[in-house]
């Protein structure tokens, strides 16, 4: 896989696995052939439709997370970002933030979080798995840990 080509008009695959924990910790961050395929999946499927019809920055704060990664910023052991099936968003206006959860809510995906930690910091996460395996959940108040 030509990593070059994963990219869409509005996101690049160096989006999706940056991470500045990893580069102070001299963490690698380096997904397998097979996650790079979830990782464009995500982008192509929904990340760039979902860009498009909002027609406002979206920033990914939080991409694919290696294991080692992800341990360190306190995800879950099962978590979609090691898969690089999740990404965390965020928008610069909270109306377009609000626009873009439910642009994606009404696309096919897996999995929508409206997440709040607790410093009150907010995110979207939103997850893709495949057509036949999405779950389409949906939460607009989730807390996380």
């Amino acid at each position: 896989m030509d990593l070059n080509e994963i990219k869409t008009p509005h996101f690049s695959l160096s989006e999706m696995l940056r991470s500045d924990i990893a580069t102070q910790r001299g963490i690698a961050n380096t997904p397998s052939v097979g996650v790079l395929e979830n990782i464009c999946r995500l982008m192509t499927e929904v990340l760039e439709p979902a860009r498009v019809k909002l027609d406002a920055p979206v920033i990914i704060t939080s991409g694919y997370r290696s294991v080692e990664l992800n341990y360190a910023v306190g995800g879950v052991a099962n978590s979609q970002h090691v898969k690089g099936q999740a990404a965390d968003l965020v928008c610069t206006k909270l109306t377009d933030k609000k626009r873009l959860f439910d642009i994606l809510a009404a696309m096919d995906i897996d999995q929508i979080l409206w997440e709040t930690n607790s410093q009150g910091t907010q995110w979207i996460h939103v997850s893709y798995v495949s057509p036949d395996k999405n779950r389409h959940i949906v939460n607009r108040n989730y807390r996380a840990r």
